[in-house]
């Protein structure tokens, strides 16, 4: 009885030790980014020239205010098409929608992005969800961007 009570308890221990592993890294912003925005956005958000802008620096900028954060949230789950102007410079990429990742991934990779920078900001679930609940088309996007670079002009 012992040992079957005991094994039962290590049994429980084990799963939920799993259960605390699969929590904690889909949570890990730095795992995120390095599986899904690294490839173009290359490691530590240095960027790529005329293709992939700076991350590193920048998106704790933007996401200091509401609007920002709105726009970075509508960014990764909706894709960004065409030139824009980043940091002074022309950049004519292709930012593909990544909706397809988790609320908790796109809010620790946000979150984890502008931990890159001077002034770090949280992104919830709870954000995901509501900007999730409203998709944008590109124009939309653009629009945005182009609100928020006359408001808060993006660096």
């Amino acid at each position: 009885m012992r040992k079957a009570g005991l094994s039962f308890l290590l049994g429980g221990l084990v799963a939920c030790s799993a259960l605390a592993g699969s929590a904690l890294a889909a949570s890990d912003g730095a795992a995120v980014y390095g599986t899904n925005c690294a490839v173009c956005h290359q490691a530590g958000g240095v960027g790529m020239p005329g293709q992939f802008p700076v991350l590193k620096g920048r998106i704790d900028k933007i996401a200091a205010t509401p609007e920002g954060k709105a726009y970075l949230m509508d960014v990764v789950l909706n894709g960004l098409h065409g030139p824009i102007q980043a940091g002074g410079m022309s950049y004519a990429g292709f930012m593909p929608t990544f909706k397809g990742l988790s609320d908790d991934d796109l809010a620790a990779v946000l979150s984890y992005l502008t931990t890159l920078g001077a002034t770090p900001q949280t992104f919830s679930v709870d954000d995901i969800k509501a900007a999730r609940a409203k998709p944008k088309k590109g124009s939309e996007l653009i629009a945005e961007r182009n609100a928020l670079n006359a408001a808060h002009p993006i660096p």
